[in-house]
């Protein structure tokens, strides 16, 4: 039948062993994590304090989109060349400076003095914020063993969930006890405390302490291949289906997210700030399913990575089902359960997505990888997941629209299953290209 998977060299196997000790790396993870949370708690705080802007400054509700929307935009257009850019310059350096620009965007936010301020502010929070995800995860995942990716990049992605909600929940009772400025105010200085605390625990030496301080960066070391290194980002069917597989499937996330609190106020005449809490449960609920299925991958592919490709394809039908039976089912609580258990697994295959993407992809390029990565999730999934069931909503009803959005979920399955059939072959063809770099290189210098 071809080649056997025990055959298969350890995705990580082709680098170094992580050089810092198990204690450093879960400091650095923190770190990171919490970054992670001041990224999209910044991103979010708008939210409460619509109502107070509209009040104080007159705005339409096309100005506070706006407002809201210039984040998400700069985050899509500025993820892929900011990544790149990290992965030359150095990800420590650029995670700090990254951090710093959203920050003090943030506070420009609380002293803005109109509409025109205000929108300049959010922009930068949004160029800083651009390859933050993606470059972090590259950054962590260098200092675990390969056996922990899946369940690192779940937890990371979760965390931009978790981070919504926090940020949605502290700014809304700030802003009630304070004002809204300070609900910024108090947002840009959490980033920028974490930002001192990281740039001061987390430097390069640190994080490979082996390194020859006569060979450079390795960053520096990879200027020089990236060109050569860049198309290896599209270069096998496998790593194309998983950036295709993982965007697609994270529709789901995206229509639900955007579309939960309207179901709930129509279907379940809950008020607005019901019908919006309860989504937010939903919604954690999603970050938990990252969470878990990243957890569930790594230990299913302890000794078969190929099983991972399994778990995302597992995920990825029983969101199918669950979705279909809950939008099916009628209003009560038979639907609410059914529906929690489709949002806890229409996220689940994230880590196993993000997994396969960095064993797949040469280390030197990973932030670029994973920048590719966001840039699938959105153009794929989270962006058109919102809009195109929203337009569907307008021809067919809501209630049918959702319907219809689980079978997303049929196409992300095919697209592992492809990724699945070609890994073993695209895994070791990886492996002799990366050796065969690395005995040119030694001949070159010695």
């Amino acid at each position: 039948m071809g080649l056997r998977t025990t055959a298969v060299p350890a995705p990580g196997g082709r680098s170094p062993a992580p050089a810092v000790s198990r204690r450093y790396a879960w400091v650095v993870f923190a770190l990171s994590f919490g970054l992670l949370l001041s990224d999209y708690m910044s991103r979010q705080v708008l939210n409460s304090v619509f109502p107070l802007l509209k009040a104080e400054w007159g705005l339409t509700d096309a100005q506070l989109g706006s407002l809201s929307g210039v984040v998400a935009l700069a985050v899509g257009v500025l993820t892929f060349p900011t990544s790149f850019l990290a992965d030359r310059w150095g990800r420590v350096r650029s995670l700090v400076l990254a951090a710093v620009v959203w920050s003090l965007a943030t506070l420009a936010c609380a002293v803005a003095a109109g509409y025109g301020q205000m929108f300049l502010a959010r922009l930068f929070v949004g160029i800083g914020e651009a390859a933050y995800g993606s470059v972090g995860i590259a950054l962590v995942l260098s200092v675990f063993p390969a056996r922990l990716r899946a369940t690192l990049s779940g937890a990371f992605m979760g965390g931009g969930s978790f981070g919504s909600v926090l940020g949605v929940a502290l700014s809304g009772v700030i802003a009630q006890h304070f004002g809204w400025r300070w609900a910024f105010g108090v947002m840009g200085f959490f980033g920028l405390g974490l930002a001192v605390a990281f740039a001061v625990v987390v430097t390069e030496r640190r994080l490979d302490p082996r390194r020859d301080a006569t060979a450079g960066r390795p960053e520096e070391q990879a200027k020089v291949r990236l060109r050569s290194l860049l198309p290896q980002l599209f270069s096998s069917v496998s790593v194309v289906s998983a950036y295709a597989g993982s965007g697609l499937q994270l529709f789901l996330p995206g229509a639900l997210l955007a579309w939960l609190p309207s179901f709930f106020n129509r279907y379940y005449h809950m008020s607005t700030g019901r019908a919006g809490v309860t989504a937010g449960l939903f919604a954690l609920l999603t970050g938990i399913g990252m969470v878990l299925g990243g957890v569930v991958a790594d230990r299913v592919g302890r000794t078969l990575q190929i099983r991972k490709w399994a778990t995302a394809i597992v995920c990825s039908l029983l969101s199918l089902v669950l979705l279909s039976a809950a939008f099916g089912a009628p209003t009560g609580t038979v639907q609410m359960l059914l529906l929690a258990a489709g949002s806890l697994v229409s996220g689940a295959t994230a880590g196993p997505a993000a997994a396969m993407v960095a064993n797949l992809t040469p280390g030197a390029i990973s932030g670029t990888a994973f920048g590719t990565l966001t840039l699938a999730n959105s153009l794929l999934g989270l962006a058109p997941g919102s809009a195109v069931t929203g337009m569907a909503a307008d021809r067919l009803g809501l209630l049918d629209a959702l319907r219809l959005m689980p079978l997303v979920a049929a196409v992300a399955a095919l697209c592992f299953a492809v990724g699945r059939r070609h890994y073993e072959r695209d895994i070791i063809r990886l492996a002799a290209r990366t050796t065969s770099a690395a005995t040119r290189t030694t001949a070159v210098t010695a």
